[in-house]
């Protein structure tokens, strides 16, 4: 049974870090592409109120889609309330993941937000601690490694 919940836990783990890295750079290339480094040079040195309100942006951008994948659920149109709210998820996460990581240092003067993070990123190295050593984790890591290589010479 333990094997079988560390296999589980890897397995979301190894998710959360693709999507995450995914994200992340699909968030970097978007802000590259709407010529937005100026607005992101402005975060990353705005000040902690102003960090907070900006990490409130896309959390109320993300929710009234999230509002619009429940009502489509209340109303029987499972697939579609199910299939936007995933793309409601991977939108708040790009955004999120973006906005977080040009704010961190600001967020984190903020006592209950440094409380937060801190107990969660202890969870996610004790649980990393409990999974490296995972079969499975090693393999997708092999995997990400070597599709990472093959796109990185496929586009070169």
């Amino acid at each position: 049974m333990k094997k079988l919940l560390l296999t589980l836990l890897a397995v979301l783990l190894i998710i959360e870090e693709w999507l995450w890295d995914f994200l992340s750079a699909c968030g970097h290339y978007l802000a590259l592409w709407l010529r937005l480094e100026s607005v992101e040079r402005w975060l990353s040195r705005t000040s902690p109120p102003m960090a907070l309100l900006a990490i409130a942006v896309p959390i109320m951008i993300v929710t009234p889609i999230n509002l619009a994948a429940l009502s489509l659920l209340v109303h029987g149109l499972l697939l579609q309330g199910i299939l936007l709210e995933l793309f409601a998820k991977l939108l708040g996460t790009l955004l999120v993941a973006r906005v977080f990581s040009l704010t961190k240092p600001q967020l984190l003067t903020f006592t209950p937000i440094a409380f937060i993070y801190h107990t969660v990123s202890g969870w996610l190295r004790w649980a990393h601690g409990k999974i490296a050593e995972t079969a499975i984790y090693r393999f997708a890591k092999q995997l990400k490694a070597d599709v990472k290589a093959k796109i990185k010479a496929w586009l070169a």
